[in-house]
């Protein structure tokens, strides 16, 4: 059933617009190749008339006058001749003879055609043979062998009715020309009628199909589009339930299909996004509840929290000077760890504020110097420097687009480590070298300290993490955890340089500001230049 079925479906599936398209240009093609040919044919005709009158019924029509022409003028020359027996006559009559055979034979070619016309020629050539021999060239010998005119007068009167005979022949032969002359501009006539009417009939024809065409193209393509464009408008306007129904041809029935299948699934996108927007609403609501919870534990952490901590140092350390007679070692070295512990949640408190405010309390992002946040850092450090006689160079800085304060953090945690993780057997050597790459600038910080084992690459950025003793280096380990925060708030990327072999190396990036085009000055050309640079 379903080989059955399938011729049926094919010829009731309906056309598609390039295939009606294509039925119209084969169409059109075979009635222009029709009256083409058509027309083709009518031309050819009308030239192979025309060219039959011109080149051989008028010609032979001339021709055949100046044979009777030729005619007369021997007739005279041998009257001539027997009155006077001047051989010029004589001489006449030959040419004449001479030029009366030329003309036959151009005549039976251009009669070739015409066996009518040819066998009238050829009477009356025979004729004018029969003159010459009977009348023409006996009166000639006559008068040459001393005949008198006297005596050739009855010979002379006595051809007058053959030589009317050739000329009677000539005449109708004239007739026969005028004839075929006038049949050939009546088939002449004809074939233009049938040229012009061909052509017309091409032309109409081409016109028909032009507005079939434009009939089935307004009908079969056009409503059909414009059907299609205010569904698809209505549903541009927010109308996204509006279903679009295939119509037309197959091609934009199928067109209209997959249109209705996008609409659909971006409704069912539109959906999901809706779903996901409110979604993400609600995760942002509870990140802002979150965001204000963690304003509160920092507005907590900052007050009430380390107002215990500092009566439990105060008073430890007042018990230690009331009783400091009934105290032995082991109570005061007791109450030593009591005041050094609250001394050291009160720093971690600090450095958890410090490092939660990064990207949310400090101002925005502006052009900021790096020269001017690095003689900051050195500034705040200058103690720390001076007392470790610490050697710090930099390569010339840029100008990026950061936060200052941050910034100078940044410095300040990367030069202080330096400066605190020195080698004991020489004096601190600091070295900031910059790098510019076409998307950010490179910087380096390395120092002849005391170096980082490479399996610690990655545990030194986690907050509160130390390599060594708690007494061995001052400090919580939150500071290269704050670097990387800094680093990675203003775009760029902070890590350790694991090749390194001659201390520790710290390589992070900075993305650069957006270049500037310079204005070009009369006669220089125009040139570039990233701002702060």
């Amino acid at each position: 059933m379903g080989s059955e079925a399938t011729p049926e479906a094919a010829t009731r599936r309906p056309m598609t617009t390039r295939r009606w398209l294509t039925v119209l240009l084969l169409t059109m093609t075979a009635l222009v190749l029709l009256g083409g040919g058509a027309g083709a044919a009518a031309l050819r005709h009308t030239a192979a008339v025309s060219n039959h009158l011109a080149d051989q019924v008028a010609p032979a029509r001339t021709a055949v006058g100046q044979l009777d022409s030729g005619l007369l003028a021997q007739a005279a020359a041998v009257r001539g001749h027997v009155v006077t027996a001047d051989p010029r006559f004589l001489d006449a009559y030959r040419r004449g003879v001479e030029s009366e055979r030329a003309t036959m034979s151009r005549l039976h070619e251009l009669l070739a055609g015409e066996p009518e016309a040819l066998a009238d020629l050829d009477r009356a050539q025979r004729l004018a043979d029969r003159w010459r021999t009977e009348y023409a060239e006996r009166l000639v010998a006559a008068r040459q062998a001393g005949g008198t005119p006297e005596e050739l007068a009855p010979l002379v009167t006595g051809d007058a009715e053959t030589f009317a005979a050739v000329r009677a022949e000539l005449t109708g032969l004239v007739a026969r020309l005028d004839g075929i002359r006038d049949a050939g501009r009546d088939d002449l006539d004809r074939a233009r009628a049938l040229r012009d009417l061909t052509f017309v009939a091409i032309l109409a024809a081409l016109l028909l199909c032009g507005i079939v065409g434009s009939v089935l193209v307004r009908t079969r393509v056009l409503r059909p589009l414009d059907r299609l464009g205010a569904s698809v408008r209505q549903v541009a306007g927010g109308d996204f339930r509006h279903r679009l129904r295939p119509d037309g041809p197959a091609d934009i029935a199928r067109l209209t299909s997959d249109v209705e299948t996008m609409r659909r699934t971006v409704v069912e996108a539109w959906e999901r996004s809706q779903h996901d927007r409110d979604a993400l609403e609600q995760q942002a609501a509870e990140l802002r509840r979150s965001n204000e919870d963690l304003e509160q534990f920092a507005y907590v952490a900052s007050h009430d929290l380390q107002e215990p901590l500092r009566k439990v140092a105060s008073f430890c350390q007042m018990l230690e000077r009331r009783y400091a007679d009934q105290l032995d070692d082991r109570a005061r070295q007791y109450i030593g760890f009591a005041v050094d512990g609250a001394s050291r949640m009160q720093e971690l408190i600090n450095d958890l504020l410090t490092f939660s405010r990064i990207g949310r309390v400090y101002g925005e992002l502006r052009e900021v110097d790096l020269a001017e946040v690095f003689a900051q850092a050195e500034s705040n450090l200058s103690r720390a420097v001076d007392e470790s006689g610490a050697t710090i160079t930099r390569d010339p800085l840029p100008t990026v687009r950061g936060e200052p304060t941050l910034l100078t953090m940044l410095w300040q945690n990367l030069l202080g480590n330096a400066v605190k993780f020195r080698s004991p057997d020489r004096a601190p050597l600091i070295r900031v070298t910059v790098t510019e790459t076409p998307q950010d600038w490179s910087f380096a910080v390395e120092d002849n300290g005391i170096g980082i084992d490479p399996r610690y690459a990655e545990k030194i950025f986690v907050i509160f993490q130390r390599l060594h003793p708690r007494g061995t280096y001052p400090g919580t380990g939150i500071g290269l955890a704050v670097c990387k925060k800094v680093v990675e708030f203003h775009g760029g990327t902070l890590s350790l340089d694991e090749a390194y072999r001659d201390g520790t190396r710290f390589v992070f990036t900075m993305p650069r500001l957006p270049t500037a085009v310079v204005p070009a000055q009369p006669g220089e050309p125009a040139a570039e230049s990233a701002a702060g640079v």
